[in-house]
């Protein structure tokens, strides 16, 4: 006979799932909401789909197909909140020339709500990361990062609210470790503090003073990290989470996973892979006493 989280697992395997999430929901049964939660990560310049002869990815991905299933979706759905999870920049030549600029700029056209930082958008430094923010028409999220002796300070949003219908999204943004992976140099003055701590401390006033149903992760940890704080350690080690979406670790997650934190409730923890080269989409449907979800995880082709 099957556990409870075995159970769960298999009908996630058949992308839908109930779960019951730490929030009051004023909804009932013939009033509920749905919410489209799309997601990318670990993009990476990577403008132009995959050359035709890419011997893994042949002709996939490509901002402007992205593009094209994100408008169709939103014209299907009502409430939809589109995140990134860091590092936008590094990886193709496009990033060498504009220096972010034109990613900024066509995440702007695609009207992503929010994103989070990842390593590689300090790849040139925090002064050029600053000059081309201006582009970026979206907020940046970022709740364990101390900025306050850096020109970023003032311009990353510790945390973030969404409203979709009756629906309060708190959102909050998680970012590596820097030592080892980023110059000294480059994040020169930023201070980085414990993301479990810092992260679940935020949700925590999320719920409880602002009221908000449903608090999301925008994460950059990584899924695997060893002894580093990462998805998985951050969605057993929490309470007031109840969605991760991460990055940093290039993983693509068919089905997304559920891990149990400390107080027994589930976490859903869901990555997208690099490149473009898909769309994570998570839809919620909110009811009185429980939420019903489905997954899915486009590829981004003709």
């Amino acid at each position: 006979m099957q556990n409870r989280r075995d159970f769960i697992k298999t009908i996630l395997a058949g992308s839908t799932i109930l779960a019951i999430p730490p929030a009051l929901m004023a909804f009932s049964e013939k009033n509920s909401l749905k919410l489209v939660i799309l997601h990318t990560s670990d993009t990476h310049s990577n403008i132009e789909p995959f050359p035709a002869n890419d011997t893994r990815n042949p002709n996939v991905g490509g901002v402007a197909r992205r593009a094209g299933l994100i408008n169709k979706i939103r014209s299907e759905n009502e409430h939809v909140i589109l995140f990134d999870s860091g590092d936008i920049f590094q990886g193709t030549p496009y990033f060498n020339y504009f220096n972010g600029k034109l990613d900024f700029e066509l995440m702007s056209k695609l009207k992503y709500d929010a994103a989070t930082l990842g390593n590689h958008e300090f790849d040139n430094g925090i002064e050029p990361l600053v000059e081309n923010m201006q582009y970026a028409k979206f907020p940046f999220v970022n709740s364990n990062y101390d900025f306050s002796e850096t020109s970023l300070n003032g311009k990353i949003e510790k945390w973030l609210i969404f409203n979709r219908g009756k629906l309060r999204i708190g959102t909050i943004g998680l970012g590596i470790n820097p030592v080892g992976l980023i110059t000294k140099s480059n994040y020169k003055g930023l201070i980085y503090k414990d993301p479990l701590t810092e992260g679940d401390s935020i949700a925590k006033m999320l719920k409880e003073e602002k009221k908000c149903d449903f608090i999301v992760a925008i994460s950059h940890l990584g899924y695997d990290m060893g002894k580093e704080i990462d998805d998985k350690k951050l969605a057993a080690k929490s309470r007031y989470i109840d969605l991760i979406l991460g990055g940093h670790s290039h993983k693509f997650m068919k089905t997304p996973e559920i891990i149990y934190n400390l107080d027994n409730k589930p976490v859903i923890v869901q990555h997208s892979g690099m490149g473009g080269l898909y769309l994570g989409r998570l839809d919620f449907t909110f009811f009185k006493d429980n939420v019903k979800m489905k997954s899915e995880l486009y590829t981004i082709n003709n």
